[in-house]
């Protein structure tokens, strides 16, 4: 059994508040008990592409090693959520992984671009960020954890992989916006707990932040059979749930999608250039 606790935020542009936030948020979930405590996308700093990349910080920098500091301190594992990690004078999208020494295990930096158009809005994330080319699984303990951050749930290829290397859990910190959330957010996240047989730990921005951020909020946390073990109010605060780990066992034993698997049988389809 673990527990496990998703951190829902409403972060803006002011760092120290975020900062100060997330650490009561963080300290209120080992308090209940939680052994795996995750942050949203975003958490130290939620803004505009030109005041992100103003605020990007080096892995070394103040909020990554706030966040040490509290995973030492309260030993539990933390997923620091994402921050804009500078790279250059762009940044990238980077979820790390820090474990109850307060020593980093993972850093996954998010694949997927989030360029699209949603609610009246247009997203272009590619302009200031770099997207990451590499899947992740770290130790959790005595499991295997596999990192993902918010768009990436639309990718269900990643998840895959991340099943097959042998995660049990899977986390997604994101920003999920409330056009796409309200339709869009628990199918996702319970099809691919579903499919993949894993938890999923969703913890999600809330509210409103400058310039044109809406997220949808409804953190979750999700076990291998599509059941939603907890779910977050409107507001900032902490959601928490047992993982049942010999359940997740007994999924897999009589519904043994992922071992009947037929690899051989699956071939990408080549894309043919127009008029070929």
């Amino acid at each position: 059994m673990l527990r496990a606790a998703a951190v829902q935020l409403n972060s803006t542009g002011h760092v120290d508040r975020n900062l100060e936030a997330a650490e009561r948020l963080v300290r209120a979930a080992a308090a209940d008990g939680a052994e795996l405590i995750a942050l949203p996308e975003k958490w130290n700093l939620l803004a505009g592409g030109e005041e992100l990349l103003a605020g990007a910080e080096a892995l070394d920098g103040p909020s990554l090693s706030a966040a040490r500091d509290w995973a030492r301190r309260l030993g539990v594992h933390l997923l620091a959520g994402s921050i804009a990690e500078r790279h250059g004078d762009r940044a990238r999208n980077t979820s790390v992984l820090i474990d109850p020494h307060g020593e980093d295990v993972a850093v996954y930096r998010k694949i997927h671009m989030f360029d699209v158009e949603v609610g009246g809005v247009s997203y272009r994330e590619s302009e200031h960020e770099d997207a990451g080319e590499e899947i992740v699984t770290a130790a959790l303990g005595d499991l295997i954890a596999g990192l993902t951050v918010c768009y990436d749930l639309r990718f269900p290829e990643l998840y895959r992989i991340l099943a097959v290397r042998g995660a049990r859990v899977i986390t997604i910190p994101s920003a999920f916006t409330l056009a796409t959330g309200r339709d869009h957010w628990e199918v996702l996240l319970r099809a691919r707990a579903v499919e993949n047989q894993v938890f999923v730990v969703a913890p999600n921005q809330v509210g409103e932040a400058p310039p044109h951020y809406h997220s949808f909020g409804r953190s979750m946390i999700v076990d291998p059979w599509g059941v939603v073990l907890a779910t977050a109010p409107d507001e900032e605060c902490f959601v928490a749930a047992d993982l049942d780990i010999a359940a997740q066992e007994r999924v897999r034993e009589k519904l043994p999608s992922l071992a009947n698997r037929r690899p051989a049988a699956y071939v990408w389809p080549q894309l043919q250039e127009a008029g070929a």
